[in-house]
């Protein structure tokens, strides 16, 4: 079955499941200046197509959550961001203005919703939870917070409160009922599950010495996988173990040991920099996907905890210290038994590895120890490991997904 997608100068018929789109990524270092293209391109490396949407004074574009029809996607789009040297992140990042778009990709038609009843500058798409009400990440100087909207933005109710935390990383149940999601709270970073209208919560996973993360449900509603970061030990985030937990909070326990996947994710030199969460994603067949840390494997971009962190990063430039890289593995949560995808000499960082909704391949991302990362994808059992981009001018690509099935 094939869809037709209509855009200026490409035209060609795509394959349905078998499209990834990615985001290009670049930062000069000492200055606020980003670029964060959108591309889609097919899983055998043609079609390339870099959207472009020309709305005054939008820097930066992101695509969200997809309607369930499979053509519409909504976008965030950020104006110049109002952190910066002298700026704290914490105190302007928020102050930002950004905006929510809805993108048809067979019409090519970009219109702008969640415009009426604005609450703040600053919003996010978090959830979409059916195709006419969104969950809504609003930031203000009290706080954050999230928000049940329709797509224009009226009728917002709130799904969390002041002073509970800053809630993200927000996981629909399969049978679209209940909302698993990580606050980062007074008491620490924790794992809850509510209904749609952040009613009826249970709590899952919380300590004061773990930071826990990025929960997701699995395919058949009946585990909700999270993230367990010791981060006392590790304040740069930058591994962790896997954790798993029934809805109700109910056998609770670790699928992994002794920090073996790769959490934040840093990579780039000092002129072209970036990174951000590592997820572990579920299979269609309700294994999961993940980037195993190598033995002894430290990475190039070191945290410095001694220094305050003024722009989210923090971080110092130390190749020649680092070492090992990262594999993407398959692990059977059922008898723990792991499967390891990828492996290449020299040692690479490999991650946020998705499998098609078809089953047939995963997309992952590559990147050498001091470089920017690149997009491949390999047959679901690890063969014919194969590029398809390096990014805009070769100068890195991340953050690759799948479109869905319609």
């Amino acid at each position: 079955m094939l869809r037709e997608f209509k855009f200026p100068d490409v035209g060609e018929g795509i394959a349905e499941g078998e499209i990834v789109r990615w985001l290009h990524h670049e930062r000069q270092h000492e200055q606020v200046i980003a670029c964060l293209e959108t591309a889609l391109i097919n899983a055998d490396g043609t079609g390339l197509h870099y959207f472009d949407f020309k709305v005054p004074d939008q820097v930066t574009w992101q695509p969200g959550p997809f309607l369930s029809d499979g053509q519409r996607v909504i976008f965030l789009s950020m104006e110049a961001r109002r952190d910066g040297p002298g700026r704290p992140f914490a105190e302007y990042y928020h102050k930002t203005p950004t905006h929510l778009w809805m993108y048809d990709l067979a019409r090519d038609t970009l219109t702008e919703i969640a415009k009426r009843d604005r609450l703040a500058v600053f919003y996010t798409p978090a959830l979409l939870v059916t195709d006419d009400r969104i969950l809504v990440q609003v930031v203000r100087d009290q706080g954050g917070q999230i928000f049940s909207m329709n797509l224009d933005g009226s009728e917002a109710r709130e799904f969390t409160r002041i002073g509970e935390g800053l809630p993200y990383g927000l996981s629909l149940s399969p049978d679209g009922r209940r909302v698993a999601y990580h606050i980062a709270s007074p008491r620490g970073y924790e794992i809850w599950t509510s209904d749609l209208n952040g009613a009826d919560r249970i709590f899952v996973a919380g300590h004061p010495d773990h930071l826990y993360f990025g929960p997701s449900w699995s395919p058949d509603g009946q585990w909700i996988l999270y993230q367990d970061c010791r981060f006392k030990t590790d304040p740069g985030h930058d591994w962790c173990d896997l954790g798993i937990a029934r809805p109700d909070g109910s056998e609770n326990h670790l699928l992994t040991e002794g920090q073996a996947m790769w959490f934040g994710a840093t990579y780039g030199n000092v002129e072209n920099r970036g990174g951000g969460s590592n997820l572990a994603v579920w299979t269609r067949d309700g294994q999961i996907l993940l980037p195993r840390r190598l033995p002894g494997s430290k990475v190039a971009w070191e945290f410095q905890p001694q220094r305050p962190d003024t722009d989210h990063f923090n971080r110092d430039f130390k190749p020649e210290l680092a070492r090992g890289g990262t594999e993407i593995c398959r692990l059977n949560p059922r008898d723990g038994s792991v499967t390891q995808l990828t492996r290449k000499e020299p040692l690479v960082w490999d991650f946020r590895a998705s499998e098609s909704p078809d089953g047939r391949f995963i997309v992952f991302c590559r990147a050498e120890t001091g470089g920017v990362p690149a997009i491949f994808v390999m047959d679901v059992d690890g063969r014919n490991q194969r590029l398809l981009t390096r990014g805009l001018e070769d100068k890195g690509a991340d953050h690759p997904r799948w479109l869905p099935q319609a």
